[in-house]
């Protein structure tokens, strides 16, 4: 049996956008097996999630899938969510982590980015691509980095910016990113899942309309709970049609290469 958690409103009547996820089993630190993927989609599908991102780690040294393994462990996930007869649509993308493989591929326009269509390995990439930073440290000439993927026509996406200490009550530097690239808050962080300073700093962005947009990070059928709280939070502070702009709205622009308009 698996974990059903909703946030009052029927799931069959949204649309939302899960733009970060670990769905694919045996890929990474996200979920081990056939079973806990399965599950983990019938979670994020009662919760209204319509559309889901699988972006499997990209980190030298700890977890590098290979591309033909990412895009088996695809078509396996798809045709079991095909049998069992789940109405959601499973694309693909990575969460590069800011390393030597990731500047040797970004030199050269290869960092995988966000991909959909029909048959997802061989669809179309789109221009954004999701992104992590060391949590101490920003790589140096950030914003002038991020600029020159936006010259070439291309959106980073910046995974968990609360778990970032360097920018922690910067609202300056935040916002000075936020022109550049887009922030995606993870959800979860919202409820204090990852600690009660992160759970201020995911505060402050969403509060202050520092972030565009924001995603479940899920890794585990545990996250499940801390990742509805988080949705419920920020409807309740925020109001369902704030809720709507990050998970539905400003995800699809993202996708579309466009950064969204910060509210605040």
């Amino acid at each position: 049996m698996f974990l059903t958690i909703r946030i009052s409103t029927r799931f069959d009547t949204l649309d939302y956008v899960d733009l970060h996820s670990h769905v694919l089993w045996g890929l990474d630190d996200g979920a081990r097996t056939p079973k806990d993927a399965l599950e983990m989609l019938q979670i994020l599908r009662s919760l209204g999630f319509r559309t889901v991102y699988a972006t499997p780690h990209q980190k030298q040294g700890e977890f590098l899938p290979a591309a033909p393994d990412i895009a088996a462990r695809h078509a396996d996930v798809t045709r079991r969510l095909q049998e069992a007869g789940l109405d959601l649509d499973l694309h693909l993308g990575a969460e590069n982590f800011w390393d030597e493989v990731f500047l040797e591929r970004a030199q050269c326009d290869q960092q995988p980015s966000y991909r959909k269509g029909p048959e997802v390995p061989s669809g179309r990439d789109t221009p954004a691509f999701l992104l992590e930073f060391p949590v101490m440290q920003l790589p140096p000439r950030l914003i002038e980095q991020l600029f020159a993927f936006r010259l070439r026509g291309r959106l980073p996406v910046l995974a968990h910016p609360e778990r970032y200490v360097p920018l922690w009550g910067q609202r300056a530097r935040l916002e000075q990113i936020a022109r550049t690239a887009a922030l995606v808050v993870d959800l979860a962080a919202l409820e204090g899942a990852h600690g009660p300073e992160r759970a201020r700093a995911a505060r402050y962005l969403v509060q202050e309309g520092l972030c565009h947009a924001v995603a479940s990070d899920l890794h585990q059928v545990a996250d499940a709970r801390p990742v509805a709280a988080g949705m419920a939070w920020i409807k309740k502070r925020l109001g369902p049609a704030r809720l709507q702009a990050l998970l539905a709205d400003a995800p699809r622009q993202i996708v579309a290469g466009q950064l969204p308009d910060l509210p605040g």
